[in-house]
């Protein structure tokens, strides 16, 4: 059983920079790792996922080349740097584990096993 525990959410103006955590009490070193999102009033969606090596990163459109998706295996950790953010990047932030040692990178919520229960980035205009 793995149980995954996020943390670095906070109210951050337009163009500022986060890194979100995720610790894990259970060995993750073979689960691929992501991060997704929930606006108010939306749908949960797909920010970005890294796979068990650290090799493959996968990225939503939206996010792609402000957010960076990391992983510390010794630690147990996964990371989410996020810069230069918008107001449409406030959402409540979870992370999620998977699809152990798969060779692709999956962005479907349904190949995750394990969910954290999130934390709340919020960009002021």
């Amino acid at each position: 059983q793995v149980q995954l525990v996020e943390s670095g959410g906070e109210l951050v103006q337009v163009g500022g920079s986060l890194r979100l955590s995720c610790v894990a009490s259970g060995r993750i070193s073979e689960y691929t790792l992501g991060w997704w999102r929930r606006a108010a009033g939306k749908e949960r969606e797909f920010v970005a996922a890294i796979n068990w090596r650290g090799s493959i990163r996968n990225y939503a459109d939206s996010v792609k080349g402000r957010f960076t998706i990391s992983r510390d295996n010794a630690k147990n950790t996964v990371y989410l740097q996020m810069n230069s953010l918008k107001p449409e990047d406030t959402a409540v932030y979870y992370c999620a584990a998977g699809s152990p040692r798969r060779t692709v990178v999956p962005r479907r919520g349904t190949e995750y096993d394990y969910w954290g229960q999130g934390t709340q980035v919020t960009v002021s205009s």
